[in-house]
């Protein structure tokens, strides 16, 4: 018995290996991809608030004031998602030695509401300075349109895989294995340089554009 087990071992590992080779014979790998170009319909902007001087708590307490404005401000829009990103303070340096503080916090906006926006926006720099805006597709309007294009490639790879047995003289192909990918909706963001404060800033203009959303289907057939 136990010479036994060794050699049926072998044996088994044998016809796997068999088994494997015989599964790749005739393999085809091919890809399609289908795409579409699509309007960002989301603005996320992000502004700070910013404070340097000698005494980190005035410096602190000045920005506090000013986020709080915003916040209020922005809370009025109920279609205007708002949120609170990083607070910081950090030491200035001359030198060696620590000469001055700087206090920092940034709020994000993020609608579909462009036009309201921007609106908000120019009434923002008032206290607060843009760092930047960025133009996205929205989950739901990607998801949609990927189900589509999803079909669109599908068709295209059995319409290749076909065509590939066709001309190799073959009666058929069977599907071995297949991957579906997506890509798109990254955003495109505009970055603006920090400006002094004004006492009355026009609301920058807003012009979204459009992205390629595309998705590709790669896989393997067999060919019968």
């Amino acid at each position: 018995m136990k010479y036994l087990l060794p050699v049926l071992l072998i044996f088994f590992s044998l016809r796997a290996l068999a088994h494997e080779t015989e599964s790749h014979y005739d393999r085809v790998h091919l890809s399609a991809s289908a795409e579409q170009q699509i309007e960002n319909d989301t603005i996320i902007a992000t502004l700070y608030a910013e404070e340097e001087g000698s005494n980190s708590a005035q410096l602190a307490d000045l920005v506090n004031k000013k986020i709080e404005w915003a916040v209020k401000l922005v809370k009025q829009h109920k279609d205007i998602k708002l949120q609170t990103n990083s607070y910081t303070t950090n030491p200035v340096y001359n030198g060696k030695k620590i000469s001055r503080w700087r206090v920092r916090q940034s709020i994000r906006l993020e609608s579909r509401n462009m036009a309201k926006v921007s609106a908000i926006l120019g009434r923002l720099q008032d206290k607060l300075a843009l760092q930047g805006m960025q133009f996205a597709v929205s989950s739901g309007l990607k998801t949609k349109t990927d189900d589509a294009l999803i079909a669109d490639a599908l068709s295209a790879f059995e319409n290749r895989a076909r065509l590939i047995a066709k001309q190799l003289k073959r009666k058929a192909y069977k599907i071995v294995d297949i991957n579906i990918s997506t890509s798109g909706g990254i955003r495109q963001q505009n970055t603006y340089a920090r400006t002094a404060m004004l006492e009355s800033v026009t609301a920058p203009m807003v012009e979204a554009g459009e992205q390629t959303v595309q998705v590709t289907v790669n896989g393997s057939v067999e060919l019968e």
